[in-house]
C-alpha cells in the first residue's frame, strides 16, 4: 500500500508531495525533540499526583541543649563612651569575656580554626586564634541560672570615641561564654557561644544591637544562630519611637558593612495560631524565610510562604508529633 501511495503521488506531482511529506516530517520532529523551545505539556490525571510533585522537603531535625543565653537589657543608653549593661542567663557556671575592637577578619579566622585547628572551649583558646587584636578584655564568671547584669566599659584612658566609618576592621564588641567546668564541656555539645554587638558611637549611631550568634560546637562546627518570625502576644513597637529618616539611615549604613538583617514581617496575627486555618497550633518553619506560622496539616498544601510569598526551599518542625500532642492536651 505505501509503494502504491508513493507511485501515485510521483504521477501526479511528485516533487509536491514528496516535499509537503518531508516538511511534515521535520515540524513534527522538531516538536518532539524541543528543537523551536516548546515544552512539551504534561497532563496529571487527579490532584494527588499534583499534590505529590509540589510537596516541600522537609528537613530532620536533631535537638541540641544549649547552655548559654545573653540579652541586652537596656539597647537604648548603651554607647561606646558610657558602656554597655549585658544579661547573661547560662543553665551552668560559665564565664563571660568582653573583647572591646576586636579585629573582623581574625574573629572569622579563630572560628575558621575552631573546624580545622583547635576547639574553642576557653577564653585563652580564642585569645590565642586573635593573636590579642583587641583593644580591651574584661572578664565576669556567670553562676548557674543567675541573671544579674553584667556592665561593660572601656576605661577611660583608652581614649575611643567611634570604630571608624562603615565598613569596620573592628567589631565594637564581642561576647565570648564558655562554660567553667571541664565536665560540663564533655556533657554538652555546644561548648561556646560568640556573640557580635553593635554598639553606637559618634560616628555610627546605629541603636545598639547583636547583630550576629555563633554556637561552636565540640564536634567542630559552628552555627548562626538566626531569629523566628513569629506571630505572638507581644505588640510590634511602635513607629513613633523612631523616625522614618533615622530608620532608613540605619538600613543603608547595615547594607553597607554586610550586616543587614531581613526585617521580620509585621504581626498581622496576635495568637500562636496558624495563621491559615486558624485552628492548629503553629509547629513549622519555613526556610529560607524563617516564618514559623504554619501548623502541620496546613503545611504540606505551600509552596510559597503565606506570610512574605517567598518560595519555601525546606521546612522543619519546632517540636516532635508526641511533644506537640502533649502540649495541646496541656493547654486543653
Amino acid at each position: 500500500m505505501a509503494a502504491v501511495f508513493l507511485v501515485t503521488l510521483y504521477e501526479y506531482s511528485p516533487l509536491f508531495y514528496i516535499t509537503v511529506v518531508f516538511v511534515c516530517f521535520l515540524v513534527t520532529s522538531g516538536l518532539v525533540l524541543g528543537w523551536f523551545g516548546l515544552g512539551v505539556p504534561v497532563i496529571l490525571r487527579n490532584s494527588e499526583e499534583a499534590e505529590s510533585s509540589a510537596r516541600v522537603l522537609k528537613k530532620r531535625m536533631r535537638q541540641v541543649k544549649n547552655p548559654f543565653g545573653l540579652e541586652i537589657p537596656h539597647p537604648a543608653t548603651a554607647s561606646v563612651t558610657k558602656g554597655i549593661t549585658l544579661t547573661p542567663d547560662c543553665l551552668e557556671d560559665c564565664i563571660l569575656t568582653c573583647y572591646w575592637g576586636c579585629s573582623v577578619q581574625k574573629l572569622h579566622e579563630a572560628l575558621q580554626k575552631h573546624v580545622y585547628c583547635f576547639r574553642i572551649k576557653t577564653p585563652q583558646a580564642l585569645e590565642d586564634a586573635l593573636y590579642s587584636e583587641y583593644l580591651y578584655r574584661q572578664q565576669y564568671f556567670i553562676k548557674k541560672k543567675d541573671k544579674e547584669e553584667k556592665y561593660c566599659q572601656l576605661p577611660e584612658d583608652a581614649q575611643v570615641v567611634d570604630f571608624g566609618p562603615v565598613p569596620r576592621s573592628r567589631y565594637p564588641l564581642i561576647a565570648l561564654l564558655t562554660l567553667a567546668d571541664e565536665e560540663d564541656r564533655e556533657i554538652y555539645d555546644i561548648i561556646s557561644m560568640v556573640a557580635v554587638i553593635h554598639i553606637p558611637d559618634e560616628s555610627y549611631r546605629l541603636s545598639c544591637r547583636i547583630l550576629y550568634q555563633y554556637l561552636l560546637l565540640a564536634q567542630g562546627q559552628y552555627h548562626d544562630l538566626k531569629q523566628l518570625f513569629m506571630s505572638a502576644n507581644s505588640t510590634a513597637p511602635s513607629p513613633s519611637d523612631e523616625s522614618p529618616g533615622g530608620r532608613s539611615t540605619d538600613r543603608s549604613l547595615l547594607e553597607k558593612a554586610g550586616l543587614a538583617e531581613d526585617e521580620p514581617e509585621l504581626h498581622e496575627e496576635n495568637s500562636k495560631d496558624c495563621v491559615v486555618c486558624q485552628n492548629g497550633t503553629v509547629n513549622w518553619v519555613l526556610l529560607p524565610c524563617r516564618h514559623a506560622c504554619l501548623c502541620g496539616g496546613c503545611i504540606k498544601y505551600f509552596q510559597q510562604c503565606p506570610m512574605c510569598r517567598q518560595f519555601v526551599q525546606e521546612s522543619f518542625p519546632l517540636c516532635s508529633k508526641k511533644e506537640q500532642d502533649e502540649d495541646d492536651s496541656t493547654h486543653i
